[in-house]
């Protein structure tokens, strides 16, 4: 009890990570947090690399001793998916579903294999 009312009182809890829209997409990206902040770098689970897209809500976390350099970290996730379930997706609408139950979805205008189409049906 004592320990989390000293964090709250010195404003330590709250201010490690905020939600901000971002205003130039890419990596580095810039986000609007209470003034636009720019040059953050973005992060992503590893083996994953993302570019948030202009107006997306991402999570802003401050890292440094001092709180003093800001990282996007993540995005909102917008898909509705099942306990279990994972998704890949772009504003586009290409998108990677892994199902609970095993199964795979892929939604997209074209499916490309070491840089070859593939038809539907044709694997």
């Amino acid at each position: 009890m004592w320990l989390s009312r000293q964090g709250r009182a010195a404003g330590s809890v709250q201010d490690h990570a905020r939600l901000g829209e971002v205003t130039v997409s890419g990596n580095p990206a810039a986000v609007y947090l209470d003034g636009e902040r720019r040059a953050l770098p973005v992060f992503g689970p590893g083996g994953y690399c993302w570019r948030p897209a202009l107006h997306q809500e991402v999570l802003v976390l401050k890292a440094g001793n001092a709180g003093e350099t800001l990282c996007v970290a993540g995005a909102r996730c917008e898909e509705g998916l099942e306990p279990g379930e994972v998704a890949i997706s772009t504003p586009g609408g290409a998108a990677i579903r892994l199902r609970a139950d095993g199964s795979v979805e892929i939604r997209g205008t074209a499916l490309r294999f070491n840089g070859q189409d593939i038809q539907p049906g044709g694997m």
